[in-house]
C-alpha cells in the first residue's frame, strides 16, 4: 500500500514539474523529440534507419508483416531495457546528468519502433502527418483517448497519418505535449526509486523494468492503431 502510495505522489509531482521544465527550456520541446524522430526514421551510429531495420525483420519473418512487427516490438523493449538500466545506475548522485540522457534516448527508442512498425503497415515516414501520428503514439493509448476527448489533440494517430491534408500547428503541439510526458514518465520514476530508496542499484533495475514495459505498452498500442495500408 505505501509502495502504491509513493508511486502516486511520485507520478502528480512528475506531472506538476514536467511542464515547468519545457517552460524554462521551452528548445527542449522543439529540438530533442523532434531530433529524437529524425533520428529514428534516418538512423543513427550502429542504428540503421527505422525503415531498413524494419524490412530485414520482414525478410528474417519471410514477409510476415505481423510477425515482423512483433519483432520490432520486441527488440526495441531490449533497448529500452538496457537503456533505462544503464541511465539509472547512479541514482541521486547523477540523476541530473542522466536523466536527459535517458528523455533522449527513450524518445529515440521509441520513435524508431513506432516508425519501424508504420513503415511495415505502408506509411509514408516522409509524409509530416505520419511524423505526428508517430509522437502521438508515444503517447500512448490513455492519455491520447484522454487528450482527444478534451479537445487538446484533434484525432487518434490513425486519423492524424491519414488526415486529408497536414496541419502545421500540429507539429509544434505534438512536440511539447510529448516532451512534458516523457520528462514527466522520467522524473517520476526518479522520483519513485530514488528519492524512496536511495539505492542507485535497485534505481537502476526498476528504471530498467519501467523503460521496457513503457515500450512494450507503445508497441502495443502502435500495433493495434497504425492499421495497414497499401505497401509501396
Amino acid at each position: 500500500m505505501a509502495s502504491r502510495l509513493k508511486k502516486g505522489l511520485a507520478v502528480e509531482a512528475a506531472r506538476q514539474l514536467a511542464p515547468r521544465v519545457t517552460q524554462m527550456a521551452p528548445g527542449l520541446t522543439q529540438s530533442f523529440v523532434r531530433e529524437a524522430l529524425h533520428r529514428a526514421i534516418n538512423g543513427v551510429g550502429p542504428l540503421p534507419p527505422a525503415a531498413q531495420a524494419a524490412e530485414e525483420q520482414l525478410r528474417e519473418q519471410h514477409g510476415n508483416v505481423d510477425k515482423a512487427v512483433r519483432e520490432v516490438i520486441e527488440n526495441h523493449v531490449l533497448y529500452a531495457g538496457v537503456g533505462g538500466f544503464a541511465t539509472n545506475l547512479g541514482g541521486l548522485l547523477t540523476a541530473a546528468v542522466v536523466a536527459p540522457a535517458n528523455i533522449a534516448g527513450l524518445a529515440l527508442i521509441q520513435s524508431r519502433m513506432v516508425a519501424g512498425i508504420a513503415h511495415l503497415r505502408g506509411y509514408d515516414l516522409d509524409d509530416p502527418r505520419v511524423r505526428n501520428a508517430i509522437l502521438e503514439t508515444i503517447l500512448g493509448e490513455d492519455t491520447v483517448q484522454r487528450m482527444v476527448k478534451k479537445r487538446q489533440l484533434p484525432a487518434p494517430p490513425m486519423a492524424v497519418a491519414t488526415a486529408p491534408q497536414h496541419d502545421p500547428t500540429l507539429d509544434q503541439t505534438m512536440t511539447t505535449v510529448l516532451a512534458n510526458e516523457l520528462i514527466g514518465r522520467v522524473i517520476g520514476k526518479r522520483i519513485a526509486t530514488t528519492v524512496g530508496k536511495r539505492v542507485p542499484v535497485v534505481g537502476g533495475a526498476v528504471g530498467l523494468g519501467a523503460d521496457a514495459w513503457s515500450t512494450w505498452r507503445v508497441g502495443r498500442y502502435a500495433d493495434r492503431e497504425l492499421r495497414p495500408r497499401a505497401r509501396r
